[in-house]
């Protein structure tokens, strides 16, 4: 390596451009070989580093995701559940409804892939460049619980409403404490209000939500402007993905997928 290398191999370092760093003797063979001209040279260099940053954002979104697999719309198969509203979940994958601001509600009984779709949603989402959230529901409602307790609820409460986009698994499962309620109003009134979306799976249909809450006038200020804001997905037909019951081998009987 030559005095002018190491000056140029220290200054990307300095400027961390180790995009350029790694690519740059490789790059350096295509020119000198004449198969790159002064201005493609530098055009490639600033491709490799555009390329290199966009692949550790993507890592570092997929990282604060939180998803409980790494799941796509590509590997989930339509054809095993023909009953499922293949086109409507493939217009979904357009992302107009998270460029909008909108939500989407995934319901249906146990084992359809509801969360699959969810966390797929999400990672088309983080490979738009978005910030996105997956978490159960409730751990949501316990996180914001311990909040009350050591004082940091704005803090939290604000982590949950900061990212573009927030997924809550198992949403509408048990009846909610007076404070859970308030809780979950003051979460979705909060991105509502930042206009960022949220996609909720549930094994209950959305109608069946409102019982769940103690307090109906709560329930109708937060239910109302959630379910008729969003598009509403309705999954049925067999265990998506079927597993066999332990300790009984040659059994197909599904556990299912939500």
């Amino acid at each position: 390596m030559t005095i002018v290398d190491t000056a140029l191999h220290d200054s990307l370092r300095a400027l961390k451009l180790s995009g350029m760093l790694h690519t740059l003797n490789a790059r350096l063979a295509q020119a000198q070989a004449g198969e790159l001209g002064h201005l493609e040279f530098l055009q490639v260099l600033c491709h490799d580093e555009i390329t290199r940053r966009e692949t550790m954002g993507m890592q570092r979104r997929l990282r604060r995701a939180r998803f409980d697999q790494t799941t796509t719309l590509e590997e989930f198969d339509f054809h095993t559940s023909p009953k499922l509203p293949a086109a409507q979940i493939r217009d979904l994958a357009a992302l107009r409804w998270l460029q909008a601001g909108e939500s989407v509600i995934l319901h249906g009984p146990v084992g359809v892939g509801k969360t699959h779709i969810a966390q797929a949603l999400g990672h088309l989402a983080i490979r738009r460049g978005a910030d996105v959230r997956f978490t159960k529901t409730s751990r949501a409602l316990a996180d914001l619980a311990g909040g009350h307790a050591d004082r940091t609820w704005p803090r939290r409460l604000a982590e949950l409403a900061r990212p573009a986009l927030l997924i809550l698994d198992d949403f509408a499962m048990r009846e909610l404490t007076a404070q859970q309620a308030d809780d979950l109003y003051e979460l979705i009134s909060e991105r509502a209000q930042a206009g960022r979306s949220l996609i909720a799976t549930s094994n209950r249909s959305p109608a069946d939500w409102y019982p769940l809450f103690p307090n109906p006038v709560v329930a109708e200020s937060l239910l109302d402007r959630l379910i008729n804001t969003s598009h509403q997905v309705f999954m049925n037909g067999p265990s998506y993905r079927p597993n066999k019951r332990p300790g009984r081998a040659g059994s197909t009987t599904p556990t299912g997928t939500k």
